[in-house]
């Protein structure tokens, strides 16, 4: 799939709803909990996510290890999101500089 920043998406087998803060070039294979991402027009199918299947959080960052992939969480659900480079983990908040 070819992912665009500002493009929302949708899990295909959990509530969870993305938008693409940052993309690579190319074709991207974008998982959550296992099934590949839908567009947010395309209905979901009848499968369900695994019950204990970590969860998404609203609000927060996901992007992958080479800092190409970035995807901000819009709707909470099962997870994880994966490429087929591996997992995406939640980006950490950049640090304030002191104020001595």
């Amino acid at each position: 799939m070819q992912l665009t920043p500002g493009q929302r998406l949708r899990s295909a087998v959990s509530e969870a709803e993305v938008i693409v803060i940052r993309a690579p070039a190319g074709d991207i294979d974008l998982t959550c909990a296992g099934a590949p991402m839908i567009s947010f027009d395309q209905e979901p199918g009848d499968a369900r996510a695994s019950a204990d299947a970590p969860a998404l959080l609203i609000g927060k960052r996901y992007s992958d290890d080479e800092g190409t992939l970035e995807l901000l969480c819009t709707r909470a659900g099962a997870g994880p999101l994966a490429t087929g480079s591996g997992e995406l983990t939640v980006k950490a908040a950049k640090p304030l500089p002191a104020s001595d």
